[in-house]
This record gives structure tokens, sequence and C-alpha cells, in this order.
């Protein structure tokens, strides 16, 4: 599905992604775990297309397309979701226009029929009621007063919603209690374990894996994977360091 090939990429000049390689198949999560500035969120800044985060070297294929030749919108419209460590505030916007603009945006750009108000709401209704997020606060402008907990609930619904192919995760549990992580993991699990679906979660810590299991950990540092395992290597680096484990 997504196919890294020696990715590289430099922010004001200095280089952060320094030759990263990663295969991820269909059915497949893979957490990237590592030190602070090691690349993690500039990977998936740059997946996502996001402005100021370009390759300058390797390639990247998505279900066989050029990712890197694409638009975010475009992205967006074969099957990329890109959830933010800080979910961005949008004033003036609820999240029932925003999400069903970029739902059928996406449909158009894929040949499909728009929803019509009333699918739309039954499909907005079934996935906050999943994530036991109130169907009141979908009227709300997105994340205006919302505490850390409710943006990732709410990112998590308009996952849901849009139903896409790949999630690159970024630190989804920063700021999260007990109970908002388990909902948050629960919803990760629900919405994208599915054979056709991946998942990329981005992470420093070992709890969202409790509830997100995945198929395999690399280790990020200085710009590169430099060790891959199982749900073991999580472990271990929860408790020896990433000193330790990715030396």
């Amino acid at each position: 599905m997504l196919k890294i090939t020696d990715l590289r990429a430099e922010i004001d000049g200095k280089e952060i992604l320094k030759g990263l390689s990663l295969e991820v198949n269909a059915g497949e999560v893979h957490a990237i775990m590592g030190p602070n500035g090691a690349g993690k969120s500039t990977l998936g800044y740059v997946l996502g297309g996001r402005p100021g985060y370009d390759a300058t070297g390797g390639g990247v294929t998505f279900d066989g397309q050029d990712l890197l030749e694409l638009d975010p919108h475009e992205r967006a419209a074969v099957g990329l979701f890109l959830g933010f460590q800080y979910p961005v505030e949008i004033p003036g916007i609820s999240n029932l226009q925003f999400v069903r603009e970029a739902l059928n945006s996406q449909r158009r750009a894929r040949g499909e029929a728009p929803l019509s108000g009333g699918e739309f709401m039954k499909l907005a209704r079934a996935q906050a009621d999943a994530l036991g997020m109130d169907p009141e606060m979908l009227k709300r402008p997105v994340n205006v007063g919302f505490s850390g907990g409710e943006k990732k609930r709410n990112e998590m619904v308009q996952m849901g919603i849009i139903g896409p192919k790949l999630a690159i995760l970024d630190e989804t549990d920063s700021g999260l209690d007990i109970d908002a992580l388990k909902a948050v993991g629960e919803g990760i699990n629900r919405i994208m374990r599915a054979p056709d679906k991946a998942v990329l979660l981005i992470t420093h810590y070992q709890r969202l894996l409790d509830y997100v299991r995945p198929d395999f950990v690399h280790v990020l540092a200085d710009g590169r994977i430099v060790r891959s395992g199982g749900p073991e290597l999580a472990l271990a680096l929860e408790r020896e360091g990433y000193g330790a484990v990715a030396a």
C-alpha cells in the first residue's frame, strides 16, 4: 500500500529525514517511535503534504501512485488521512459543515456521488455515538472550546466519517486521560482494523499500543529507521529507553 524509499527532507535548510525507507501493507498497523527531534512528525507532514515539508530526495508510492506528485487534497482523495498531535481550531465553521464538505469533495474526486444531507447526518451521528461524543458537539465550530481529549475524539469521528485507506496518526495519545485514551484506541481499531486499510502510528510511548496492538514497531533516530521489530520492541523501549534499544 505505502512504500517509502530513501526519503529525505529538509526544514529551514536542515536535513531532518536522511534516507528513510519503510513499507506498509494493507491490513497492517505500524508504530513509529523515537526520541524528540528524530523526524517522526516531519515524516507524517511530508506524507500528508503539509506546506513547507517537501521531500528533497527519495520517493513515496501509495497504491502504486507517486504520492509526492499529488497535492494535499489529492492525497486525501486517494485515501490518506493525517491526524495531528494538536488538532487545529476553525472558528466560524461547524464540524458538520467541515466534514461533510471534506467527505463529498473526496467522493466527487473519485467519481462517486456526494452523500445527501440525511445520509451524511446518519453517518455522522453513528460515528459520534461510537466514540462517546455528544452529537450536539458536531454543531459547534471545529475544535473551538474543546478540551484536548474532545479534540482527539472529534478527529476520530472525522476519520470514521471519511473512511480513509491509510491513517497516519501523529501522537494521537498526547494529552489524553485514561478514559479518552481507551476511547480513541478503540476508535482506531474499529475504523481502521480491516484487510484493506492500514495505520501508521507515530508515538513516544507504549500506552497507546496497549489498545492498538501494532504488527510492527520501528525506531526512528536521526532521520532514519534504525531498528524494527514486533510489539515487544515497544516494551523494550519503554523499559530501557531509546539509547539502549536503538544502539
